[in-house]
């Protein structure tokens, strides 16, 4: 049964939606974050495709931000440990979980120094986390340390050569120099501005990754990296709902050229890489 008021997340939320009002599809977007463990399928499939069921799966959400995922997958039966470096956010997730009267342990901590013992977790999500912390070598040894023997890091990361800026929505600018993206983007007027953004980071101090870099990151810390989006690209799992495009597809598939093409936009084109982290056993 839901008890807790929704208004009251609205209440705690709208301060952090304030920078972003230039979107064309604000009130919808609103309504998805204040709402966000109602639209967490596609992250929950692609975590049970690698996992397994959740149920019964010590679960920690790294960066757990407004509380979506780490909900939504208390709901599907985890036990979730949620933290995150905003307090902000630890009351919001707290807020949320408690809607569904869920015991999840939420807390402010640093990925770089987690306040948890070694072995305890199954799983570790960081979903659009690394490229905000200070350390991310650190992150990973973290993970590592945390992490039981063959358990899986669930992952974004960043192309430092993204056609189109995750964070701003801007087209060309990682090929910029920093300060030039910078410039770009306070011209713009997409800059984070007000009280709640007194420690925002501006793009020059984000830590965005190549592929290969990332992953040769990854594998000092003893993980095996896999790439989500080139598995899938190998099963045939490309669609699309446009039947030209679909066609285009297919015939991409029957020349051998889906898998070149996919590590060619995954270089130069492709915006956010889903990676699983998986440590040896």
């Amino acid at each position: 049964m839901i008890t807790a008021d929704t208004g009251e997340l609205a209440r705690l939320i709208d301060p952090w939606l304030e920078h972003m009002r230039w979107r064309a599809d604000f009130a919808t977007w609103r309504a998805r974050r204040i709402h966000s463990e109602a639209h967490q399928q596609e992250t929950l499939a692609q975590t049970t495709d690698i996992v397994g069921e959740l149920a019964g799966l010590h679960l920690l959400d790294l960066g757990c931000g407004m509380g979506g995922f780490a909900v939504a997958a208390a709901l599907q039966g985890a036990q979730v440990t949620a933290l995150d470096y905003n307090p902000a956010y630890c009351q919001i997730t707290a807020t949320r979980a408690r809607k569904y009267h869920l015991p999840i342990p939420v807390a402010q901590a640093a990925g770089e120094a987690l306040p948890l013992p070694a072995a305890t977790f199954d799983v570790m999500c960081a979903w659009d986390v690394i490229e905000h912390v200070q350390r991310p070598d650190a992150v990973l040894h973290e993970a590592a340390r945390v992490l039981r023997p063959g358990g899986t890091l669930l992952m974004t990361v960043i192309n430092r050569f993204a056609f189109r800026d995750p964070h701003y929505h801007l087209p060309l600018i990682s090929y910029l120099p920093r300060w030039a993206a910078e410039a770009v983007i306070r011209l713009v007027g997409r800059s984070k501005r007000g009280a709640a953004f007194g420690d925002r980071q501006a793009l020059g101090s984000m830590h965005y990754y190549t592929y290969h870099g990332f992953a040769q990151l990854a594998t000092q810390y003893g993980f095996q990296v896999r790439d989500l989006d080139a598995e899938r690209v190998a099963r045939g799992g490309l669609s699309h709902a446009k039947p030209r495009r679909r066609k285009l597809l297919q015939l991409l598939a029957r020349w051998r050229l889906v898998e070149p093409l996919y590590r060619l936009n995954r270089a130069v084109y492709q915006g956010t890489y889903r990676l699983a982290l998986q440590k040896s056993k």
